[in-house]
């Protein structure tokens, strides 16, 4: 797929408030810090698209982005940042879980993972929040270029081995670099293939 045309559309607090469209939506959310904001500006060729910062947990909204003019990259706020307030943080939830169940324009989830880490508690929970929930996913491991290859594979091998714990099959995996642009074509090739399937259905 070749993105000529990414543009910011809306900021929504609440699904209600998102676009009325029918165009499919593919949402990016991982963790804070997990270089979601890199990934979406390097899978659109775009680097002031989404405001990367220094300061993780930046993106408190739903942010819609339209792509092609043809489907719509969702980016959500990040989970698991420590200095918020229990507040903020069941508000926060309560959005992310608002859009990801109700919005019937949801095609699927991309789930960020560092993969420096290995499997951390929050994510694992959120992946099996969207199993019980029947919500496509697909893992995308990112800074896979702070790692050697072998460290990569090593890493992605391990965090499989968990998942098969308590999954029967693995959704699909992505490994990504935003600085190398690693990855960029397989994450899109995989939504291009979604939408193709979604006409033809």
């Amino acid at each position: 797929m070749e993105i000529k045309k990414a543009e910011f559309t809306l900021s929504a607090p609440m699904v209600s408030m998102c676009p009325n469209d029918s165009k499919p939506e593919y949402a990016f959310i991982g963790r804070s810090n997990v270089g979601k904001s890199s990934l979406i500006n390097m899978l659109t060729n775009n680097k002031k698209l989404a405001k990367t910062s220094a300061t993780p947990g930046k993106t408190l909204l739903i942010n819609h982005f339209i792509i092609n003019n043809e489907w719509y990259l969702v980016d959500l706020p990040g989970y698991g940042f420590a200095k918020r307030s229990k507040k903020e943080i069941a508000k926060l939830d309560q959005m992310i879980q608002g859009y990801i169940l109700q919005r019937e324009q949801l095609v699927n989830v991309f789930l960020l993972i560092d993969v420096r880490l290995e499997a951390q508690k929050i994510d694992l929970e959120f992946i099996e929040w969207l199993g019980q929930s029947s919500v496509p996913f697909a893992i995308v491991f990112t800074k896979a270029d702070k790692l050697t290859p072998n460290k990569v594979r090593q890493n992605v091998e391990a965090y499989k081995k968990v998942l098969l714990e308590s999954w029967e099959e693995l959704p699909p995996i992505f490994i990504t670099s935003s600085e190398k642009k690693q990855g960029r074509d397989e994450v899109l090739d995989y939504i291009e293939s979604i939408n193709q399937e979604l006409k033809n259905g």
